[in-house]
């Protein structure tokens, strides 16, 4: 399992979060610490791999020998927002489950086992998280917003999320469907995190599997009555 500067601003409106929603669930927390722990060994093993190169090339810099299956979700330069406070924005605006983080947490394990050459670095983290959990919403929860929401939320275009989108499911080869019996090993793989880290409290883990068919969809138009909020914008 899984064991900085560039932001610009845009102009967005985005619903006020309720009382439910200010209140960070550990599962976030712990996930962020996983993340940022795997993006900090991984950058200095990318730095460390494109040293070799270059000394290899007598001083010319050229590509870094990782994998390219994660390129798509590369930015030009790493966010200034941290993973964690990165997760909780998304948690605090769309009102998601906390167990869509867990799924969309086994989502970028799966793809790295399935492209194992590929490396989850700074680049391309918060890409990958705001795509993944999105897809684990449409699956998990019986409401959700579209992607228009979550692009601004996320601070991405409209277009480039549905992109986004699109390669995170032939990555997974449409692989999106979690058992209860996988959801509840990667919980349990989550809480002995929390006690490595000192905390002994159990994470918010409940499980609901819904037919797609049941799901509702929320256009971000139907927000635009909300007060207005500075959106963050990755590059």
């Amino acid at each position: 399992m899984l064991a900085a500067t560039g932001y610009s601003t845009y102009q967005g409106r985005l619903p006020e979060p309720s009382q439910n929603e200010t209140t960070t669930p550990r599962v976030l927390t712990i996930i962020a610490s996983v993340m940022e722990k795997l993006v900090a060994r991984n950058d200095r093993l990318a730095d460390s791999l494109s040293r070799q190169l270059t000394k290899g090339n007598g001083g010319f810099s050229g590509s870094t020998p990782i994998g390219t299956s994660l390129n798509t979700f590369h930015g030009v330069r790493a966010p200034n927002i941290s993973i964690a406070k990165y997760l909780e924005r998304i948690y605090k605006y769309t009102n998601c489950s906390p167990s869509c983080f867990v799924v969309g947490y086994v989502y970028i394990d799966r793809l790295l086992h399935r492209h194992p050459d590929s490396l989850v670095v700074s680049l391309n983290v918060h890409r990958l998280l705001v795509t993944s959990v999105m897809v684990a919403s449409k699956t998990m929860d019986d409401v959700h917003y579209n992607n228009a929401f979550y692009a601004r939320v996320g601070g991405v275009s409209n277009a480039e999320l549905n992109r986004l989108e699109l390669e995170l499911l032939f990555l997974l080869d449409f692989g999106v469907m979690v058992s209860s019996r996988v959801f509840e090993s990667y919980c349990l793989h989550l809480q002995k995190e929390m006690l490595v880290n000192g905390t002994t409290q159990k994470i918010e883990k409940a499980f609901i599997s819904n037919p797609v068919d049941d799901v509702t969809e929320i256009s971000a138009e139907n927000t635009a009555s909300c007060s207005p909020l500075l959106s963050i914008g990755l590059s």
